[in-house]
């Protein structure tokens, strides 16, 4: 015999017609738990029913599912705002000086992305590029540079005219004086920030028609020079 007749107190709990019960896949779900419940109310023995402390627990474990599914949407909630105001932030850069340091640059399918550095004056510049691992791949001599940002331009083989892996390599800039001695330059670039790209979902800064990580900035200025 089975008991079809559902305790009081559960019909609070339980789901209505009326109710938008959001569908889970997690086999340990709202939905679940309810079946399990409801089934073991419907097959219990009449001759030794579920005791009223039993019956209470349970509820107390369905109770605090609930409250985990609450947290864990709100946790989604707070998740979503701040990935938004992330990208706001990035729009509050439009119009503003930035300078930024970041001495790597990366290769995807050979395609160079990064390697930005400017230069106060003019200067004829070395710049040697290293893989992860601390080796010096190469050294290119792009000339003499005039004032302004610049972007290295490597075609990713190394001085054997072997093709680098795609990947992250870092790089360091030096000025070649008269007498042919190398002083070392700070990777940095700067200027002003007229526009904002996205590729592949990723937002990047438009600086002098190059594009530069928002987390390599490391100064912000207004046109006016303030902070």
């Amino acid at each position: 015999m089975s008991v079809s007749q559902i305790p009081p107190g559960l019909e609070a709990v339980l789901p209505t017609g009326s109710q938008d019960i959001k569908k889970e896949d997690d086999p340990l779900g709202r939905d679940a738990f309810l079946k399990m419940l409801l089934a073991q109310l419907q097959h219990q023995d009449p001759l030794n029913p579920m005791e009223g402390a039993d019956f209470s627990s349970q509820l107390a474990q369905f109770s605090s599912l609930e409250q985990l599914f609450n947290v864990n949407d709100h946790l989604e909630s707070i998740s979503t705002s701040v990935v938004s105001d992330g990208a706001n932030n990035v729009l509050d850069y439009i119009g503003k000086e930035v300078m930024c340091e970041n001495d790597t640059l990366k290769l995807l399918e050979g395609i160079q992305s990064g390697g930005l550095f400017t230069l106060d004056a003019t200067t004829e510049v070395a710049v040697s590029i290293f893989d992860d691992m601390g080796r010096e791949l190469t050294t290119l001599y792009p000339g003499q540079l005039e004032p302004g940002t610049h972007q290295i331009d490597w075609n990713g083989y190394d001085r054997t005219g072997t093709s680098a892996p795609d990947g992250a390599y870092r790089f360091e800039l030096a000025a070649i004086g008269e007498n042919g001695l190398y002083e070392p330059i700070t990777a940095s670039a700067s200027g002003l920030v007229t526009g904002v790209t996205y590729e592949n979902g990723t937002p990047y800064l438009e600086v002098d028609g190059k594009l530069i990580d928002p987390a390599t900035v490391v100064k912000i200025r207004q046109q006016d020079g303030s902070i």
